[in-house]
C-alpha cells in the first residue's frame, strides 16, 4: 500500500517589502537591482503596485519576514501568473512608476 505523494502547486506568491527595499542588500533581502528599487517601501504600497499592474493580491499584515520575525511589517499574496522572479520585477517597476509620479505631483 504505497500512498503517493502529493505535488502541492503553489497557486500565491509571497512578496515581502524587504524585497523592493533600496537600503537593504542581497544578503539582507532584496530580490531586485537597486536602480528599481526604492527606500523603505511600505506593505500597502507594495499591495497598490500589485493591483496596478494587473494582478490579484492579498494583504497580509502584522506578519514578520523570517529574517527579522520581531518586524511585523506584513506581507503580499499575489495569484501566481508567471515566475516569483518575474513578479517581483513587475511589481518593482510599477512601484519605482508611483513613487516617482508622487514625487512629481509633490515638487
Amino acid at each position: 500500500m504505497c500512498e503517493e505523494k502529493q505535488v502541492r502547486k503553489q497557486e500565491r506568491i509571497i512578496v515581502w517589502p524587504v524585497y523592493l527595499d533600496s537600503s537593504k542588500s542581497r544578503y539582507d533581502g532584496r530580490r531586485v537591482p537597486k536602480n528599481i528599487a526604492v527606500s523603505v517601501p511600505r506593505v500597502a504600497e507594495v499591495k497598490d503596485a500589485a493591483e496596478k499592474a494587473g494582478l490579484k493580491c492579498e494583504l497580509v499584515p502584522d506578519v514578520g519576514y523570517p529574517k527579522t520575525p520581531w518586524l511585523k511589517m506584513g506581507m503580499v499574496l499575489v495569484e501566481k501568473k508567471e515566475s516569483k522572479n518575474r513578479t517581483i520585477m513587475t511589481i518593482a517597476k510599477q512601484l519605482a512608476k508611483t513613487r516617482s509620479t508622487v514625487k512629481e505631483q509633490v515638487n
